[in-house]
């Protein structure tokens, strides 16, 4: 066995010292010291108040009087003090419904959509038909949130608001593509409906000049004019698209799973609900805003276009309505969904201070409205239970 007293200790001599420095290594020094040099200098030259220049009192502290929703020159950086309590409240309770489509299960559904006798021909075009339509949607409008809206509102508690939309625009489609996934489906045919079914095409097609006004990078609000052009694409994206383009389709999914078919996909969509009712309150609270701060917006022209925006998109969600439901089913009929889109037509036009086009529509489907109450201690279909942290309940009605 070796041990470490059989090893002499030996003196070890150190290496002679290096009279002549390599001079590659001192040029490196050289270089790295000019550059050092170099980057602080360039940092002391660093300009703080570039950009600033275009805010109107960036170089103080905002005063709340400052905020407003169009056309702000205070600082849209500062987030408080608040102006609209109500849109912090909206972000708030957005961040705390917070959920994702893996968190649902699938199963029941998988054995039902594969099974030759689990759905009627009607049903599953139903099913296959609103998958078309929402999850081109939900893009469309992330879309026009980021790519055209965001820059042109200039309130910052309203942008918190509209970052976290988008984030839920995005879940939305994550769970349309996970449900076409799980099933099984064609995800071509599915993802491009909204090009090849002219029912869901005609919807999308009506929505999409809308952004692209506000897309275009030489559009500035300022004036009149564009002023109305950013009022119309708030009310065709929140009031029609989100506010009555879903309604159909949602209230088709969900009176499926009220007969407790395809249970995993109506949860889906009644979480989904739940934030796009959401989303339209917090646009019409946008809107209805931007006609108190800029009141020669809302001038007849004005509301006559705004009127025949929500009527048009009525039309066009009744023509869906017939494409998907020519004979009655699920408890539906055209006849009925015709009421009840007129009745959230009603809804629509009052909200935003316009006077009813339907005065004798009703609500024939009752039960969506305690769907959409966000306080409900359990889910729809009672398959888990979750406490929804919001200031109050929210009704499409």
């Amino acid at each position: 066995m070796l041990s470490w007293d059989d090893f002499e200790e030996k003196e070890v001599k150190p290496l002679p010292k290096t009279e002549i420095e390599s001079p590659i290594k001192e040029e490196s020094k050289k270089s790295v010291s000019n550059e050092e040099t170099l980057g602080v200098a360039s940092l002391d030259d660093l300009d703080i108040e570039a950009g600033l220049e275009d805010l109107e009192g960036a170089s103080s502290r905002v005063d709340v009087d400052q905020k407003q929703m169009i056309n702000c020159r205070a600082d849209v950086n500062q987030l408080v003090p608040f102006k609209y309590d109500w849109a912090w409240q909206k972000y708030l309770d957005g961040s705390a419904n917070h959920w994702m489509p893996q968190e649902i299960n699938m199963t029941a559904d998988v054995a039902l959509w594969k099974s030759k006798d689990g759905l009627s021909e009607q049903e599953r075009m139903i099913v296959m038909r609103n998958l078309g339509f929402f999850s081109t949607a939900d893009s469309l409008v992330a879309n026009n949130i980021v790519l055209s809206v965001y820059k042109h509102i200039t309130n910052p508690e309203c942008r918190q608001y509209l970052l976290r939309q988008a984030l839920e625009e995005a879940i939305h489609t994550h769970a349309y593509q996970y449900v076409i996934e799980s099933l099984g489906m064609d995800e071509g045919e599915i993802f491009n409906m909204y090009r090849e079914v002219p029912s869901v095409a005609k919807k999308a097609a009506w929505a999409l000049p809308f952004t692209q006004s506000l897309s275009n990078p030489d559009f500035e609000t300022g004036t009149t004019e564009d002023d109305k052009i950013l009022l119309r694409n708030l009310i065709a994206f929140y009031c029609v698209l989100e506010g009555i383009f879903f309604y159909c389709g949602f209230t088709q999914i969900l009176s499926m799973g009220n007969r407790n078919k395809m249970t995993g996909t109506s949860e889906q969509f009644q979480y989904i609900l739940r934030d796009e009712s959401m989303h339209v309150n917090f646009g019409i609270d946008m809107i209805n805003q931007i006609k108190i701060e800029n009141p020669e917006l809302w001038d007849e022209e004005m509301q006559s276009t705004a009127r025949e925006m929500i009527l048009q998109g009525t039309q066009l969600e009744i023509e869906y309505a017939e494409d998907t439901m020519p004979n009655g089913i699920l408890g539906m009929s055209a006849e009925s969904m015709t009421e009840y889109l007129k009745f959230i037509a009603n809804r629509r036009l009052t909200q935003i201070g316009l006077e009813e086009a339907f005065p004798k529509a009703s609500n024939p489907f009752p039960w969506m409205s305690e769907i959409m109450d966000l306080r409900k201690e359990k889910n729809f279909f009672e398959t888990r239970v979750i406490e929804y942290q919001t200031g109050g309940a929210l009704s499409w009605d």
